[in-house]
């Protein structure tokens, strides 16, 4: 039994093989099949299929960027990367043919569209988009004029576009309001799984839901945003939820030590208040609730009957609703803060000089050499080397899988299928295909994009089956220049940086605590709640990383692997002082200062041990206080988490 084992490969190597369990996105199949197919058949019907091809290209990349949920981003997530995908093209059609000021025209555009992508979703697809371009641009000759090619390809963004906006006047701000309501039916889940072990897997499904409702609502936000009553109105509804997430760990707590669940009333009446924030219901609230006795069911009780008034009031005061990020400066204030930032950010000019470094080796050794479709190596390199996309040498593996899937789609289709006519309903398969692949995983999303950009450019050069093995081969030369001077060559990628941003949010767990229990301040609660949201939303990042990380080989998967269990702890001491701070609230005895002291102490520790070495190291703290007072579940999370050990200092 023990040679299987050991010849089978190893999980990082496999793990993003495996799909993920995501419903299909039937609205956008159907849209993706339509913007990439009907461009093929006016085309043909006009008998200008380069015109239709390139059309069709400009709508793959309206298809891979629409990935929003509402629909005021869904127009920037499409229309912004179009502009930069114009530039981009234009860019690298002027160079095309022209050697190394090729090679240093798209090193520079890989420069900036590296830095750009740390901005945000929309930055980062803008990027992409500008790099993708202009690599096409640079690898395949377009048609002239040079604003021609430029125009067909934002036509087929517009295609996109339009087809995605058809139902904002109908369903305009639904996207928001369905997900605050997923909110409150996450919070519901939550107190059914209090005092459970499926306790902690939900309240990470609160925060990931709280971060998007935030994110939807907050983007719709404008400087004059007190004077629109929908959006005010439920970004009132989304505040309300937050004494009732504040309000769980408690809850959780007091289940675990009396052995009794949270009573069905409480869950039922968050997914009523859930219902009505969907239905846009007002009126007196009904509720039957238990009686509250103890702190923390007190705390459940205020926290519920505040957010049924919330959500049930018609109009709420428009100035006196908290945003919690603070209203939006002026566009030109943000612009130029922006590029303040990424100026100065040392992880943006990290990533943008990898990507130069890679485009500009991919771009040199095609200009230099006589490879075969040679634009498709530094696609690759593009591909592969997003950073918000998952680990770079995951994703070179992963692209190598996927092309050699997509490939032999391709061939058959190449091979056997007339080209015209029979272009249409082909890539109306392969477009629907695309949304619904990108959801299992990156892999598959490879092998659905692969058979569509090879009969695209097989109309653009008309090389029929001879496309499918140099587009391999490429494909191979690309992913192992990403893994070799975009992974191998940078010590960040053996030395992982992991550790770093645990130290950082262990750092600002201390300082929670000392928040939480210090002297009051002008604004002591709303600064916890701000505190505690930038906390969870910083340790869910955190948690993201760990995640891509473990999909590294060794050393960085088995690091990943070893601190993980401190990842978890980490968020239940947060939960423990959220708890202890909710009790105090409702009647609970404050802990003396004595007893909070040596708890922000052990986690200061904590995290310099964290920046200091690279193996934990089990630490028996000596937490005392009273073993009935509020803290006595902090100090139990605070133990558990110094005596965590990796492997190495287990053998050791």
């Amino acid at each position: 039994m023990a040679g299987p084992s050991r010849l089978a490969p190893p999980p990082w190597l496999t793990a993003g093989l495996r799909p993920e369990p995501a419903p299909v996105p039937w609205a956008a199949v159907a849209r993706a099949s339509i913007a990439l197919a009907a461009p093929l058949a006016v085309g043909f019907a006009l008998d200008e299929p380069v015109s239709a091809a390139l059309v069709s290209m400009g709508a793959l990349s309206g298809v891979i960027g629409d990935t929003a949920d509402a629909y005021r981003m869904r127009f920037y997530n499409i229309a912004v990367p179009q502009l930069f995908g114009a530039l981009g093209v234009t860019l690298g059609s002027l160079v095309y043919g022209r050697g190394w000021l090729a090679v240093a025209v798209l090193t520079l555009v890989a420069l900036v569209s590296g830095m750009i992508s740390s901005i945000g979703s929309v930055a980062s697809v803008s990027g992409l988009v500008l790099l993708l371009n202009a690599v096409v641009g640079a690898g395949l000759p377009l048609p002239a004029p040079w604003w021609k090619a430029p125009v067909l390809l934002g036509l087929g963004g517009a295609v996109v576009l339009a087809l995605t906006l058809l139902g904002w006047p109908l369903r305009g701000g639904v996207p928001e309001r369905t997900a605050v309501a997923g909110t409150y039916r996450a919070v519901a889940a939550l107190f059914d799984a209090a005092g459970s072990d499926a306790y902690d897997a939900r309240r990470r499904a609160v925060t990931t839901s709280l971060d998007r409702s935030y994110d939807l609502v907050l983007a719709r936000r404008t400087r004059r945003h007190g004077r629109t009553p929908a959006l005010v109105r439920l970004l009132a509804q989304l505040n309300a939820v937050i004494p009732l997430v504040e309000a769980a760990p408690a809850a959780h707590l007091a289940a675990g030590r009396l052995h009794r669940p949270v009573p069905p009333e409480i869950p039922t009446a968050v997914r009523d208040l859930a219902a009505a924030v969907e239905e846009g219901r007002t009126g007196a609230p009904a509720l039957r609730l238990p009686e509250a006795a103890r702190p923390s069911e007190r705390a459940v009780d205020q926290a519920l009957r505040y957010a049924a008034t919330v959500v049930h009031h018609a109009e709420p005061d428009p100035y006196n609703v908290d945003d919690r990020l603070g209203r939006p400066a002026v566009l030109r204030v943000r612009v130029r803060r922006t590029a303040r930032a990424v100026m100065m950010s040392e992880p943006s000019w990290r990533y943008g000089l990898r990507l130069a470094l890679c485009i500009g080796l991919a771009q040199a050794l095609v200009s230099l050499i006589t490879v075969p479709r040679s634009y498709w190596v530094a696609l690759t390199v593009t591909f592969v080397m997003k950073p918000d996309f998952g680990s770079v040498f995951s994703r070179a593996v992963l692209r190598a899988f996927g092309t050699a899937a997509g490939l032999v789609v391709a061939a058959l289709l190449l091979a056997e299928v007339p080209r015209g006519w029979w272009d249409v309903p082909v890539m109306l398969v392969l477009g629907a295909l695309i949304p619904a692949f990108s959801a299992k995983g990156y892999a598959f999303q490879t092998a659905a994009i692969t058979p569509v950009i090879l009969l695209l450019s097989d109309l653009l050069n008309k090389q029929g089956f001879g496309l499918v093995l140099p587009r391999l081969y490429d494909s191979l030369l690309g992913c192992a220049i990403a893994l070799i001077a975009g992974y191998l060559l940078w010590p960040e990628s053996w030395h992982a940086r992991i550790g770093d941003r645990l130290a950082d949010a262990v750092a600002d767990t201390a300082h929670y605590v000392a928040r939480a229990f210090g002297p009051e301040t002008d604004g002591g609660q709303a600064v916890r709640v701000r505190a505690r949201r930038a906390l969870y939303r910083d340790l869910s990042a955190v948690r993201s990383e760990f995640q891509r990380a473990l999909t590294e080989p060794p050393p960085t998967g088995a690091l990943a692997a070893a601190w993980w269990p401190l990842v978890v702890a980490v968020e239940r001491i947060v939960d423990a002082t959220t708890a202890a701070r909710v009790r105090v609230d409702h009647g609970a005895p404050p802990p003396d200062p004595s007893e909070v002291v040596p708890v922000e102490r052990q986690l200061s520790e904590l995290a310099d041990g964290l920046r200091s070495s690279a193996v934990l190291v089990g630490v028996r703290a000596e937490l005392l206080g009273d073993d009935e007072g509020v803290l006595a579940p902090l100090r139990q999370e605070v133990r558990a988490a110094r005596a965590i050990a990796s492997p190495h200092a287990e053998k050791a």
